[in-house]
């Protein structure tokens, strides 16, 4: 159906509107990833003391006892988003969590962001737990400080827990990828390579807690790094994957600006030549209707002097 010059421009000037909208989103996924990117930097210089502090405890006291897994009871975490426009996010790790879940037979699970909680409803998963991720950098100590607490009152007064982490992290050449983490019981090959690990100092390490809340602290300290961690790299991967879907509709609303442009151009020089056509008519018109007046009998001639 041929459209006209008006309809056009109003077509025109609700994708330029629309283009500013996807452009502003855009710039904002580039702008909100940067502090959390900034966050997990840091949180990666305070895991690294933490361990430390686990190899100076094992130095001390000897390896960690080895967990067997054994009457451990499973809980899954999986971190997503809570706003939209960044694709198929959230099913991805939805169906990570689903694996891990089923890996673990009747694991808990605890979901972060309303948008994994909906990925996970369509999985037939109904999440014990759910939590908002913050809106801010400064609120991911509070959210890793609220899942701590949720395991502490999930855990059995005379059992223990199996907590595994589901997430999007970033991976090479800007992909992303999802990770499933063991957090607990914490992992061998991770306390094998602390065991393993010469100490570095001439000083011997001293402590004045006694070894079981020295211990206590340091896991729990290493379970809070470990979930900020997981919260940042969850949230900086959320706003890439949205500004690449607002880079992709930016292109495809250029391509159809082009094409708008292209169809204007065209309506704008039909109707142009259309105009012409009818002045040049009309005048044709005249000049017929006086060639008859000049040749009709009786006519008066034009005088000359």
């Amino acid at each position: 159906m041929a459209q006209t010059l008006e309809l056009l421009t109003h077509r025109t000037g609700t994708m330029r509107s629309i283009r500013g909208i996807v452009r502003t989103m855009k710039t904002m996924s580039a702008i909100n990833a940067l502090p959390y990117e900034q966050a997990a930097q840091a949180m990666a210089g305070y895991r690294s003391t933490v361990l430390d502090g686990l190899h100076a405890f094992v130095q001390r006291h000897g390896a960690l006892p080895a967990e067997t897994g054994r009457g451990l009871s499973p809980v899954v975490i999986a971190f997503g988003s809570d706003h939209g426009l960044c694709g198929n996010y959230n099913e991805i790790v939805a169906e990570r969590a689903d694996a891990a879940r089923a890996a673990m037979p009747g694991a808990r699970v605890i979901c972060v962001g309303v948008q994994m909680e909906d990925a996970l409803s369509g999985l037939g998963i109904r999440p014990e737990q759910v939590l908002l991720p913050p809106a801010t950098a400064d609120g991911l100590g509070r959210l890793a400080g609220r899942l701590i607490a949720l395991l502490d009152a999930m855990r059995a007064p005379d059992g223990d827990l199996a907590v595994s982490l589901v997430f999007m992290q970033r991976a090479a050449h800007g992909q992303q990828e999802v990770a499933v983490q063991r957090l607990l019981p914490l992992d061998p090959a991770m306390t094998g390579a602390i065991a393993h690990r010469p100490w570095a100092s001439r000083s011997l390490p001293y402590f004045s807690l006694p070894p079981d809340q020295l211990l206590a602290a340091l896991i729990r300290s290493y379970l809070f790094a470990e979930m900020f961690r997981a919260a940042a790299e969850a949230l900086v991967t959320e706003n890439a994957a949205r500004l690449a879907r607002m880079q992709q509709a930016e292109q495809s609303i250029d391509e159809q600006l082009e094409e708008l442009t292209g169809e204007m151009r065209s309506v704008r020089q039909s109707e142009i030549t259309t105009e012409l056509l009818d002045v040049i008519i009309g005048f044709e018109a005249l000049k017929d209707r006086g060639r008859k007046k000049r040749g009709k009998p009786g006519a008066e001639e034009p005088s000359g002097e």
